[in-house]
């Protein structure tokens, strides 16, 4: 295939893809002029650009849809789901077209002829009649574009202009004067039609047979003379039709609109040449050679390390260094928006919708966030699955949403966002549920679980079922669900790439899917643990915490059922030990001192006992081979800096292991088990700043801790800042009084919270302690909450907050404000705070605790309702509002409809209330309503509710 056919198919292909979702939202909104210039125009590319390349039977159906989208612009066609739906089949034959074209390099022999014939009656405002066989293509409808030949030279002519025009610096600029000159009249809406994406890429790579064009007897047309054909064409389909209606927007409008356009030129023209398409095969190899590279580097640390006085250390370091950028920037090259993968998915659901008689909305966002390619193109297919499976077998018809009080138009929510080094992509509908009875039934019936084992089991883990090879609810089998054959595949594909896959569903409510999978594939940061002698790689990803057990510790192992489990902080940790599973030599006596990874899959941790524990290293994954890869416990091998070949380990695959205990407690179970204890601990990073007293911030706030090269800093109004990860961090220092050093190297403390981060410079870190966070003092500096006695000595309790705001204002909202001293309420009173947000929850914990409280968190509202059923009592419930799953709203509803908590006061937490929102808080419960960044309101909020508690709440 030549490579202007491959640019061709390449540059059409992205075009339907667009086109689809394009016509979705048109159908939805036919007033957007906007849209439908835009479809108009890339459905007429494509048609020229078909007849250039004596592509026929494309450009007919091209022909022929362009009429339609012609009636529908100028007005004469109204735009109804039968048009829409004609539309849509013809890009169908369009893209089937294209496929057999990439697979022959020819077009395909055959006739449009019925398709053709329907799109003409379309647009004649007829009913399709059946197509007649000896019947040619009516000439007011193929025009001057009907033949090859015929389009042929005034477009050769046309980009040879474009060609001599590029000659001279200005490729894009010629492609936008001549589109404006071809699309004067189509653009008499006032809409401005975007730049031709096809035409100045493939002018400049045309040149050869554009010249060769001109030799055998093109000639090139001036401006005036293209003009007058196009003009020509247009007075044909002009004079067929009925007088056209006012025009919309006057003559001066456009001449406003042709002179704008001429303004844009220079700087679109700036735009198209700061872009390239290249090959993925040479993105691959250079990804490759930096893997290489990697490895390298890794095994020149190797050999210098220890040796600190090397003169090799200073220039490994700048390789180091050099080799990290040239890694990070790479992976930007192979970086794509997860809406690439979304791109097909509002007309799925939209022909799903038409099929089965359902009204749905598909909303998608953070389409933005980006992951490695080579996942996107692995989770597209389990993607298009899942929501099909939300639309057809989740959603229910209008008149059963009516009967059950709900709207006819069912949602499916769509949404990604990254947490830590993953991508969370979650899949939200608000259809039926899950009907927990049936599944239970099915389980029987099949024989996977016995009645005893169900009663153990939570709803989330009977709901889990579905993955089942085989296994399906649906009453009925519809052409894209209900046969037990797709859901078990997707959870094998996410799995296959280091993901998890959750769900949570509640019954009449919905279900939420919730997918958790790695940036990348390629390089990952890996944990080198030992076991009998034998390194293996864990990835730091899945890595929560390491522990260290002796007999003489205080984390001691255990035997439960004959498993092994670990007592860490109230909670009961199943355990599995690496020689066990993988059958390896001599055994560590037991009483010696063993290392156990704390992991997480999913909801769900478990410990990984280890002989040793190395450090983290910067890995290149290799596949496994294929004798291994029926083993679960591997997800590949890779190559250590001392040359060595060790085996990593797979999370998802040892979770398994676990057996029983694998069936164990969730998270909302542990934590409900945890109610009570007011001496729990929190985690704190202890550090000096502004002197020599001890500081302290508790670490789950803590996104990194850096060091800053001083000579990479800059100052941006006043204020230092230093790039980090592609963008601008500011750095603020914990006294104002700070001197700046112009060298060396300055510890910070990075907080991040979305896509925006600041450092906190601090003169050094000390510690990493866990102990019980009770203020003892409170003090007036607002930098501060107050002071704790943590491991033992007089720390001061830094307040984040106040830091992040100084780097942006505007970090929690319209409230810059600090909170202040606060001061304890009388008696000790009990807060349950639910919010999806770890910043968030982890940003208050220590605001209300020195405000007096004992405050419990959790992270959804499901996992609070599991801890009001295990009978944990609060005085007050604090409930963010846009929450996944369940919001606020429906929580509030659910603790209001019945049960212990039903008269518990209940706070709203908001990060943009209005007053339809505080009206509708008030409805469902809510007996205050407090903005997310305003702190002081929060406290003081709480002190009114406990004080007006009578009597109080009992134990």
């Amino acid at each position: 295939m030549d490579d202007l056919l491959s640019e061709f198919l390449t540059e059409t292909t992205e075009s339907l893809t667009e086109l689809d979702g394009q016509m979705v939202q048109f159908e939805q909104d036919p007033s957007d002029t906007g849209i439908l210039g835009n479809i108009f125009r890339l459905v007429h590319t494509i048609k020229g650009t078909c007849g250039f390349l004596g592509l026929p039977r494309l450009e007919s159906v091209a022909h022929a849809g362009e009429n339609v989208l012609g009636k529908f612009r100028d007005g004469v066609l109204e735009v109804t789901p039968e048009a829409v739906t004609l539309i849509l089949k013809c890009l169908d034959r369009i893209r089937e077209l294209l496929d057999e074209l990439e697979a022959t390099s020819a077009e395909p022999e055959g006739s449009d002829q019925e398709i053709i014939d329907e799109l003409n009656a379309m647009a004649s405002g007829e009913a399709a009649a059946p197509p007649a066989v000896d019947a040619a293509p009516a000439e007011t409808d193929t025009g001057g574009d009907a033949s090859a030949n015929e389009f042929g030279a005034p477009v050769a002519a046309e980009l040879l202009a474009e060609v001599e025009a590029a000659t001279a610096g200005g490729i894009t600029a010629a492609t936008d004067e001549q589109m404006a000159t071809e699309n004067a009249e189509e653009s008499a809406d006032g809409a401005t039609p975007p730049a031709n994406e096809f035409g100045a890429p493939v002018a400049a790579e045309l040149l050869e047979e554009v010249m060769e064009a001109e030799s055998q007897g093109v000639k090139a047309a001036s401006s005036s003379q293209m003009d007058a054909e196009m003009e020509a064409e247009r007075s044909k389909e002009e004079a067929a039709k009925p007088p056209a209606p006012e025009a919309k927007v006057p003559a001066k409008a456009k001449s406003t609109a042709a002179a704008k356009k001429d303004d844009k030129g220079p700087k679109e023209a700036s735009v198209a040449a700061s872009t390239i398409r290249v090959h993925v095969e040479v993105l691959e190899d250079l990804m490759t050679m930096v893997s290489e590279l990697v490895l390298t580097r890794n095994q020149l640390n190797q050999m210098v390390r220890g040796h600190d006085d090397s003169e090799f250390t200073v220039p490994l370091q700048r390789l180091s260094h050099i080799t990290s950028d040239l890694q990070e920037g790479v992976m930007k090259t192979r970086m794509q928006p997860i809406g690439n993968a979304w791109a097909k998915l509002p007309r799925i659901v939209r022909d799903l919708a038409v099929e089965s008689g359902k009204k749905i909305e598909l909303k998608m966002i953070g389409a933005e966030t980006e992951l490695d390619r080579q996942v996107l193109d692995l989770i597209k297919d389990p993607l298009t699955h899942m929501v099909r499976n939300s639309a057809d077998h989740g959603l229910e018809l209008p008149a059963d949403r009516a009967a059950a009080g709900k709207q006819e138009l069912g949602t499916v929510k769509l949404s990604a966002y990254h947490e830590g080094g993953h991508i969370i992509i979650e899949i939200a509908d608000d259809g039926r549920g899950l009907n927990t009875d049936r599944i239970v039934q099915k389980i029987l019936d099949n024989g996977l679980a016995t009645e005893s084992e169900i009663e153990d089991m939570t709803d989330q883990q009977i709901h889990m079922h579905v993955f089942k090879a085989g296994f399906s609810t649906a009453e009925k089998v519809t052409s894209v669900s209900g046969r037990g054959v797709g859901m078990d595949v997707v959870r094998t594909n996410i799995e296959k790439i280091g993901g998890t896959v959750e769900l949570n569903s509640i019954e009449g409510k919905g279900s939420t899917f919730l997918i958790k999978i790695p940036l990348t594939l390629a390089i990952v940061s890996a944990l080198v643990v030992e076991c009998s002698g034998e390194r293996f790689a864990i990835p730091q990803i899945s890595v929560l915490e390491l522990v260290r057990a002796s007999g003489e510790s205080e984390n001691m192992i255990e035997m439960i059922n004959e498993s092994p489990v670990l007592r860490l902080r109230n909670r009961l940790l199943p355990l599995v030990h690496l020689h066990d599973l993988l059958k390896l030599g001599e055994k560590k006596d037991t009483e010696e001192e063993l290392f156990i990874v704390v992991t997480q899959v999913g909801a769900y941790s478990f410990g990984i006992i280890v002989d040793r524990v190395f450090d983290t290293e910067e890995i290149v994954v290799k596949p496994v081979a294929p004798i291994l890869r029926d083993i679960p416990y591997y997800s590949g091998n890779t190559i250590l800096g001392d040359g060595s070949v060790i085996m990593i380990l797979d999370p998802n695959g040892i979770a398994g292991s676990t057996g029983d205990m694998g069936k164990g407690k969730s998270d909302a179970d542990a934590d409900a088990d945890a109610v009570g204890h007011a001496e729990e601990t929190s985690t704190l990073l202890i550090f000096r700043a502004g002197g020599d007293e001890l500081k302290a911030v508790p670490l789950a706030l803590v996104a990194r801790l850096e060091e800053v090269d001083m000579e990479s800093t800059e100052q941006s109004h006043g204020t230092y800042v230093v790039q980090y990860r592609g963008h601008l961090m500011p750095l603020i220092p914990f006294d104002t009084s700070h001197e700046w050093k112009e060298e060396g190297r300055q510890p910070i403390l990075v907080f991040t919270d979305r896509d925006r981060s600041m450092g906190l410079v601090v003169d050094e870190i000390v510690d990493i302690v866990e102990d019980r966070l009770k203020i003892e003092l409170s003090v007036a500096q607002e930098s501060l909450i107050g002071s704790a006695i943590i491991d033992g000595k007089a720390t001061d309790i830094i307040d984040a907050g106040y830091f992040l705001t100084q780097a942006f204002s505007d970090w929690f909202g319209d409230n810059d404000g600090a909170f202040g001293t606060g001061e304890s309420v009388h008696g000790s009173k009990r807060v349950l705070l639910v919010d999806d947000s770890p910043f968030f929850r982890n940003l208050l914990r220590p605001v209300l605790s020195v405000a007096g409280y004992d405050v419990t968190t959790v992270e959804s509202a499901s996992a609070a309702l599991h801890m009001r059923e295990s009978g944990a009592v609060f005085d007050v419930i604090i409930s963010d509002i846009e929450m996944p799953d369940m919001d606020g709203f429906e929580f509030a509803e659910a603790v209001r409809s019945g049960g212990p908590w039903t008269s518990v006061p209940m706070v709203a937490l908001s990060s943009h209330a209005t007053e339809q929102d505080f009206e509708r808080g008030r409805q469902v419960g809510f007996s205050e309503y407090v903005a997310k960044f305003d702190r002081d309101a929060l406290v003081l909020t709480l002190a009114d509710t406990i004080s007006a508690l009578t009597p109080p709440a009992e134990s």
